[in-house]
């Protein structure tokens, strides 16, 4: 018998996260690391875990995910991002609560690149009048 999974893919800042939903008992495994050992704070943990407390799931489902790039923050939103596309594909009725939630949107904020004579995109060397 085939194991049900359910996949989305989530992004943000510079991070990507490939996210699976095993029916389960709310176990959450980063890179193979358990989320208290991957994720230094809880607030994270409790921001990844809201698209569940948003469609009532929480619990049900084991979420392994494999996330690259960026820092935990990024990561995390990531994850998030994730999470909600995949519980669209277990019933497409999540949709529109996950969306008043701003669960499916993804976020366009990146940073800005560097530009040539500055120190960083916007930062600048102090003005010398003499």
């Amino acid at each position: 018998m085939a194991q049900v999974s359910y996949s989305g893919t989530g992004r943000r800042k510079n991070s990507v996260a490939r996210v699976r939903l095993v029916p389960g008992s709310g176990k959450i495994t980063i890179n193979g690391k358990d989320v208290h050992d991957y994720l230094p704070y809880e607030n994270l943990i409790l921001d990844l875990t809201q698209p569940f407390g948003i469609t009532e799931t929480t619990g049900q489902y084991d979420v392994l995910v494999n996330a690259n790039g960026g820092g935990f923050t990024g990561q995390t939103g990531a994850i998030r991002h994730g999470i909600s596309r995949a519980l669209l594909t277990v019933d497409p009725d999540f949709r529109g609560p996950l969306k008043r939630a701003g669960m499916l949107t993804r976020d366009p904020r990146m940073k800005e690149r560097k530009k040539p004579g500055l120190k960083k995109a916007r930062k600048a060397s102090q003005f010398s009048k003499r």
